[in-house]
């Protein structure tokens, strides 16, 4: 590889702890009402004052996580603290149901439709929990763990627009995300259970998404019985979900000393960025559909940060873990991509939207959907694993 290891391992946590994470803690949090604002232009100046559920959680989760693994800073720790307080007091309907979003102040807007708010406030509890010791958080986590299960079948409950019995399908997003999360919260539920739970995650990832007669290529949704469904949401392929979700499997393969797993999730990693690999201008393309036909997503060819930064962790991780070259080579090549295009070489923090030519199409660093996450996360993650990397190559 012609960039240096070591050069890179610093790069990512210098990225990290002298770009990022003082943007989001000296520019998100609401000083007045507590929580965090996450609507931020290109110069980190609010333009929206709603707090949406999922991306509190994030952050609460993110400084929680910086706190127990990097180093105990306190503004760390009351950065998560205040996040925490905000939730625990407007996040949810008393009974751990979480709401989508809020006022600034902390009135309810939406409703708890969406499942990630629950997951996410889980993990931010849950790593609170580690932080601090504080019976109060882990049991707001664990609550909202027995509601997930609740709603496992149907995560978007009696908010669930399509009509039951015509085209009923299940989707990736849940399994993959509870995959991930199983390991967050370990400390805090059963063995047995968490077991159970890791192996359903595993085999609805990799036995029912993951498709051997696409060439290992994930899709979004599939029928209840596990067949193909020829339809928009059956064709739909967004290949930044699926190489993320390899990671967890990574994960869980190592953990589980499983190495036929950690092959399958990099021989699907490799397969899904070839595949959405935009050959033309560069970038991973964000929705794709498995027959070639017009995707319905009107934003499909766009590059988002999330799926490139998703997209190193992957294959670091794939590199770390079994020496993969072809890991390796395509990891300089999004490298160069990700760090050339999302990066605002003039202002804090990265851009979250490009059009296909890989010009910015949004002049903002936080929204309703990008917050104190993916590239804080995606720093983290490709430090540490560089970091491995770096060690066994002096042993």
């Amino acid at each position: 590889m012609s960039i240096d290891k070591i050069e890179l391992e610093k790069q990512y946590k210098v990225e990290l702890l002298s770009n990022i994470i003082p943007f989001w803690l000296n520019k998100s949090e609401d000083k007045e009402f507590g929580g965090y604002f996450t609507c931020l232009n290109g110069k980190g100046e609010i333009f929206d004052t709603d707090k949406f559920i999922w991306l509190q959680a994030r952050q609460v989760w993110m400084f929680a996580k910086l706190y127990n693994e990097v180093e105990k800073r306190q503004e760390w720790l009351d950065c998560a603290i205040r996040g925490a307080e905000f939730l625990e007091k407007y996040g949810h309907d008393g009974k751990y149901n979480w709401y989508f979003s809020t006022t600034r102040e902390g009135t309810p807007l939406m409703e708890p439709y969406n499942i990630f708010s629950y997951t996410f406030a889980s993990m931010a509890f849950g790593q609170l929990h580690l932080a601090t010791g504080n019976v109060v958080y882990s049991q707001i986590a664990r609550e909202t763990i027995k509601q997930i299960q609740l709603r496992k079948e149907n995560p978007k409950s009696k908010w669930n627009k399509t009509h039951k019995g015509t085209r009923d399908l299940k989707n990736l997003a849940l399994p993959m995300i509870l995959s991930n999360l199983s390991l967050e919260v370990e400390h805090l539920i059963d063995k047995d259970f968490l077991e159970k739970s890791i192996n359903h995650c595993i085999d609805e990832v990799m036995n029912v998404f993951r498709r051997p007669e696409l060439g290992s290529l994930i899709v979004e949704n599939v029928n209840l019985d596990g067949s193909l469904s020829d339809s928009f949401e059956g064709r739909l392929i967004n290949p930044g979900h699926g190489i993320e979700a390899m990671w967890f499997i990574m994960d869980l393969g190592e953990r589980m000393n499983r190495p036929e797993l950690i092959d399958k999730a990099i021989e699907t990693t490799l397969a899904t960025i070839e595949y959405g690999w935009d050959k033309q201008y560069g970038g991973i393309y964000y929705f794709m559909d498995r027959l070639g036909h017009p995707p319905q997503q009107l934003e499909w060819d766009q590059k988002l940060w999330w799926v490139h930064i998703e997209t190193l962790i992957s294959l670091l991780k794939g590199y770390q873990l079994t020496g993969s070259i072809e890991c390796l080579q395509w990891y300089e090549k999004v490298h160069e991509y990700t760090w050339s295009h999302f990066k605002d070489q003039n202002n804090p923090e990265w851009w979250g939207y490009l059009n296909r030519q890989g010009e910015v199409l949004l002049d903002l660093k936080g929204g309703k959907w990008k917050g104190c996450f993916h590239v804080p996360r995606g720093m983290y993650q490709c430090w540490k694993t560089l970091e491995k990397i770096n060690k066994q190559k002096r042993k």
